[in-house]
């Protein structure tokens, strides 16, 4: 039987890989993700895993011992954030380079300079194109069964790559919430036991991972990879709704709050769709046709499911938790705005750039949100397409 127990998101993620107990967990520290490792760390010691722990003397390490371990034919985990999955970059592309199903926990850090330990998705998203699968994670709850979830996905033999489970810095991983475990044994059996694929350590069929590969079948290779990330969403379809059978709890690609008879939609991820929920709610109460669409899967991007819900709309304000320097704004914004450029029925989009290095969005700014993609709405075009929630003028 299920149990309700208090714990912080990094706290609910370490419980999860207990239960996971993976063969091999290499990781280092970095704020806010230390007190998850430290945990698993400490199961480790007590002997309540079965788990290797490796301790490394840096992130870039952390994820060379992982593709290490994963390539040799281990269920392989770890965690990170901002500068250290920087410092992960070159291995985090050989990660999915090499097809191996390696869950990885980031806490949602803002990436230097200035030096910011707080929440900002600009880490995760830096790494949006290394082929890694992204779901983000809107509680402790939801960060837990991600991680559970990821794990069956990474795993199964038509996706074999690796999978970011999100969560925001300090706003879920160090906040207390009430977060339901499932049994140990249940979790076992809904992962099953870990199925190799061409491990290194298999003497009698040997395998060569990572070999030179110049413009003769590089091409072919990068082409097999995109191809398998793209039918990736069905299995992450299925596995949630076997997951939701188990736990009561269902989970969709995208998540649809009060968007059936909405006439202007609120876009976001993470921890914030919490906080506009209580805003859609309020404006409801208010009379306005507001709903919110929340993106739980970023990669790969679900873009047929987000034509079908968001092209019916007027108006669509997207809340975008990093910036790109120079481009035509935030990176959600570039996909939801791509996304229903060929719709039949297109709305008008902003995009809204807020939270960086941590700063709090209330319910006043997603209602802010709400009135300037209302008035562009009723205007019938767009003056700004970018612009600021929380800004200090």
């Amino acid at each position: 039987m299920a149990k309700v127990i208090g714990l912080n998101g990094n706290a609910a993620v370490a419980n999860a890989m207990r239960q996971i107990n993976p063969h091999v967990v290499a990781a280092y520290p970095i704020t806010p993700q230390t007190d998850c490792v430290e945990r698993f760390a400490e199961f480790v010691a007590d002997g309540r895993v079965d788990t290797e722990f490796v301790t490394v003397e840096s992130e870039h390490s952390a994820m060379s011992a992982c593709v290490g371990a994963a390539a040799a034919g281990g269920r392989v985990m770890t965690a990170t954030s901002a500068n250290g999955l920087a410092l992960m970059w070159e291995i985090v592309y050989i990660a999915a380079s090499m097809r191996l199903p390696i869950v990885m926990m980031v806490a949602n850090r803002a990436l230097s300079g200035n030096i910011n330990i707080h929440c900002d998705h600009s880490d995760t998203m830096g790494a949006r194109d290394a082929g890694w699968l992204q779901l983000f994670s809107e509680n402790a709850q939801e960060a837990y069964d991600n991680t559970i979830m990821a794990i069956k996905i990474a795993e199964d033999m038509s996706v074999r790559l690796p999978v970011m489970v999100t969560q925001d810095g300090f706003i879920i991983s160090h906040a207390l919430e009430c977060v339901e475990l499932l049994e140990d044994e249940e979790v076992q059996k809904f992962i099953g036991p870990y199925k190799e694929r061409y491990p290194m350590l298999d003497l009698k069929n040997p395998v060569t991972y990572g070999p030179l590969d110049l413009f003769d079948y590089y091409f072919e290779h990068k082409w097999s990879q995109i191809d398998a990330i793209d039918h990736c969403l069905p299995v992450i379809e299925k596995v949630s709704a076997e997951y939701g059978k188990l736990s009561g709890r269902n989970y969709e690609l995208l998540e649809s709050y009060k968007l059936d008879d909405a006439e202007v939609g609120i876009v976001a991820l993470g921890s914030t769709c919490g906080t506009a929920k209580e805003a859609v709610d309020r404006m409801r109460e208010a009379g306005k046709k507001v709903g919110l669409l929340k993106v739980r899967c970023f990669r790969p991007f679900p873009t047929e499911q987000v034509i079908k819900t968001l092209s019916p709309l007027k108006g669509v304000a997207v809340l975008d938790r990093s910036a790109t320097f120079g481009g035509f704004g935030g990176p959600v914004f570039t996909e939801i705005r791509s996304a229903l450029y060929d719709a039949p029925e297109r709305p008008l989009v902003i995009d809204f750039l807020y939270g960086l290095g941590g700063r709090d969005i209330f319910m006043e700014d997603i209602e802010m949100a709400h009135s300037r993609i209302e008035g562009v709405v009723k205007k019938g075009r767009i003056d700004t397409h970018v612009d600021f929630l929380g800004l200090r003028e």
